[in-house]
């Protein structure tokens, strides 16, 4: 929290929250004494009207969400898309963001990235919203929800490749906070390994896919492997073509098998 962010809560006329029972334990803690309405994902399009309303006539409104910063992930886009055309000013208090705040610890690559946000629920539909950023090459940053870390992790290495490097921060801020990176084969074992890892919002960070310049290795390596193929079994090939080009095993296995 800052001294700024706790003024404006305490000066507003409302305080609209995703979780009015949440937000109490924070508000309490700061001494915070301003009233509290509720704004959630299930009655937000229905409340809007109203608190423009509150707006229009003169009232102050800060609005926050259970954690982190509000929009991102979190109700509050439609009240602030209304607030605007209304003519309201807007006006962002800085805070802590999980994504932000992950990524400049992850040590992948910050300069570019994506967030993505919560993954589909459903298997099918997650397999092929991963599929259609396979070849993204910007750092990809997911929120992902403790019971289907596994889940995503598996589709993760099945479409991504077990050895794309990947971080997984847990419990940003608070007392269990954990950042741990390996490569996506790798994470999903430590995970699968420890019930805790399981546990808390996590964000999920996994670095782009090779661009073309980076591929230029890659191409030599496929172009090494498809000679010792022509004279060599599957697994002398594969374990040749590994030492002289120091590609991953797994990759030019895979390929091995797709050119035998």
């Amino acid at each position: 929290m800052t001294f700024r962010a706790i003024d404006v809560l305490k000066k507003a006329h409302f305080i609209v929250a995703e979780d009015t029972r949440h937000c109490k334990v924070l508000l309490s803690h700061y001494s915070v004494q301003t009233p509290v309405l509720s704004l959630h994902e299930h009655n937000e399009k229905a409340k809007t009207e109203s608190l423009i309303q509150r707006l229009l006539k003169g009232s102050s409104l800060a609005l926050i969400s259970d954690a982190g910063t509000p929009l991102i992930s979190d109700p509050g886009y439609h009240l602030v898309q209304e607030a605007r055309t209304a003519g309201v000013t807007v006006i962002p208090i800085p805070g802590p963001c999980a994504a932000i705040t992950a990524l400049s610890a992850s040590g992948l690559p910050t300069d570019r990235f994506v967030f993505e946000g919560f993954l589909p629920i459903k298997a099918v539909a997650r397999q092929k919203h991963l599929e259609k950023l396979a070849q993204e090459h910007r750092t990809l940053v997911f929120y992902e929800a403790p019971h289907r870390i596994r889940e995503v992790l598996k589709d993760m290495n099945s479409i991504f490749g077990a050895e794309r490097k990947a971080v997984i921060a847990r419990e940003m801020t608070k007392l269990f906070e954990t950042i741990h990176g390996a490569l996506l084969g790798e994470l999903l074992t430590w995970v699968e390994a420890d019930l805790n890892q399981q546990r808390g919002e996590i964000v999920l960070m996994v670095e782009g896919a090779p661009t073309l310049e980076q591929g230029s290795d890659n191409q030599s390596a496929e172009k090494v492997l498809e000679i010792l193929l022509q004279e060599l079994p599957v697994n002398q090939a594969v374990k040749l073509a590994c030492e002289l080009t120091g590609e991953k095993r797994n990759k030019l296995y895979k390929q091995a098998l797709e050119k035998k």
